[in-house]
Order: structure tokens, then sequence, then C-alpha cells
């Protein structure tokens, strides 16, 4: 009996123990920050969370597989004509010239992955914002944002450049150039643009090894989830926010919006006319995501005024 009593009470205490052990292993797993930043992209909010889908893949790879109902919705955006297979071959002939995966940094618990992404707002125009945005591990700048004589506003840093052909610029051999394709086209122009030109030189300058493609099934993502289907399509500054959601710990956003005065306009510009409204984007739309995802401290927005 008194044999019996001591294996029960062994047992017991071995139940104990298998327990705590167990519960300290799962608050090691569950309770270990994703990142190192004061406060990490959490997934804790139902809003937030019926808008974000980390396993959708933002950048085109040469093992990706496009779907035939994606590349529908995106043939769409700018009445693209030819095929599917056509698509296709294009893309393959693409990551021929540029590397097959881009280069992303993924998450870790020791990193803190921070991230600027500089829109072109007019209410950037004597924000004096320019060193808050350059402290940041990633400055993301879009289409043809200026930096050069704007620095105290802007900042002087970038380590990405979103565009699409037709608001190419130059950049310099350090900067990820990454591409917002609106149609099969524009990798067609790519492909010229970086190499030879009609003058027989390049048309923009860039690092073809630091060049990342938008994947359309990603454009559509945003789109569908983010705007909730209610406008034609993302303006590219939102796709670079949302981009940055995904690739980020933590995202700083500056230059979206309209001015103080309630113009739409770009800080480099001298504006001759007022209540300049925005064009085909849905900008007003997205201006209210933004405010939603800093009220809901998933992102900082500095709104410049």
């Amino acid at each position: 009996m008194h044999h019996t009593a001591k294996m029960v009470k062994k047992g017991m205490v071995l139940i104990v123990v298998l327990g705590v052990t167990s519960i300290s292993v799962f608050w090691r797993i569950n309770m270990t920050p994703p990142c190192a930043c004061d406060r990490c992209l959490s997934e804790d909010d139902p809003w937030f969370m019926q808008r974000f889908n980390k396993s959708v893949e933002p950048f085109l790879s040469a093992n990706y597989k496009l779907s035939e109902d994606a590349f529908n919705w995106w043939k769409r955006l700018q009445a693209e004509r030819r095929s599917f297979s056509t698509y296709r071959r294009t893309v393959d002939r693409l990551f021929q010239m540029f590397p097959p995966s881009p280069v992303v940094i993924e998450p870790r618990p020791d990193r803190c992955r921070t991230c600027a992404v500089v829109g072109n707002s007019g209410n950037l125009r004597g924000s004096h914002y320019g060193p808050l945005i350059d402290f940041h591990e990633f400055v993301i700048r879009i289409n043809r944002g200026r930096i050069q004589g704007y620095e105290a506003d802007v900042g002087s840093r970038i380590t990405h450049r979103v565009m699409y052909p037709e608001s190419a610029v130059h950049l310099d051999n350090t900067t990820y150039l990454v591409m917002a394709p609106f149609k099969t086209r524009d990798f067609e122009w790519i492909m010229k643009a970086i190499t030879i030109g009609p003058s027989g030189k390049p048309r923009i300058r860039a690092n073809k090894n630091l060049a990342m493609f938008m994947n359309p099934a990603f454009m559509r993502y945003v789109h569908d989830m983010w705007l909730q289907k209610k406008a034609g399509y993302p303006s590219t500054g939102f796709l670079a926010l949302v981009l940055a959601l995904h690739i980020c710990d933590e995202v700083h956003v500056f230059g979206f919006g309209a001015d103080s005065d309630g113009n739409w306009s770009h800080y480099w510009e001298k504006l001759r006319y007022k209540n300049l409204k925005t064009g085909g984007h849905p900008e007003g739309l997205e201006y209210k995501v933004i405010q939603e995802l800093d009220m809901r401290r998933k992102l900082t927005f500095y709104a410049g005024w």
C-alpha cells in the first residue's frame, strides 16, 4: 500500500514537471516576438487579418506560376490583348536576364526591419521629415519622386524604387528596382530598357541584379482585399505601402494624401491651380485605409501638416 502511494506521488510529480515543461516550451514558441522592433506587425486585429494575407507572394520568381484567373484580372487593367501563353513565354525570358528569385530579407527575432515608404504628396513641402526618413533601414520611394534639392523634407537615402515604365528614372548601383507591371509589354520594355535602348545605350541605368517584379496576383490581392474591389486598380504608391507591410516589421509612411489646402499634388511642383484633385486612382479610398492602419497601430502615418 505504501509502495503504491509512493508510485502515485512520483507519477503526479512527473505529470507536473511535464506540464511545466510543456507550458514553458509553449511560452517560448508562442511568446518569442517575431522581430526585434519595439512594435512588431502583429496579427491580433480582425479588421487587419480580413485584409492581410502573408501567404500571397509579393514578387514574381522563375518558379512562380501565375494562375490564368489572376492573369485575366490583370490583363483588364490596361486592355492587354495578348494571351496567357504569350505572358508566360515573356516571363520565362525575363528570368533568363534577371535574378530568378527576389532578394528579400526574411523576418528574424533578433532583427528589426524598419521601412519608410515615401509618397510624392505636396504635404511633404516644409515638413522637415528628411532626417526621420533617412533613419530607417529601408527607404522605399515611388515613381519619379525627387530627392535632389528636397533633402530637408524627403531625405536623401533610397534602397527601393517602385515604378512602372512610364515613370522610370535612372537608379544608382545599390538601389533595388521594383517594377509594377500593368501589361506584358512592360516586361518587354524593361528587358530592352536596361540593356540597349533605341540609341544603342540603356534607356535607364539600374543594377539588373537588384531588379524585382511585382506579382500580378499580389496587385489583385491589394485591389480585392485592401480596397475591397471598390476601385479600378491600386496606385503605385498604395501597392508600395502594402508591399512594405509584407517585407518589413515596422512601417512608417510619409507623403500620402492631399496637402493642407486639399490639393492632390507633388512636392516638387509649383501649383498653378488650386483644388487640384486626384486622377484615375482611388487616392481618397487609399488614404482612408492608411488612416485606419495608423489608428490600429499597424503602421505610423506622418500627415505632413
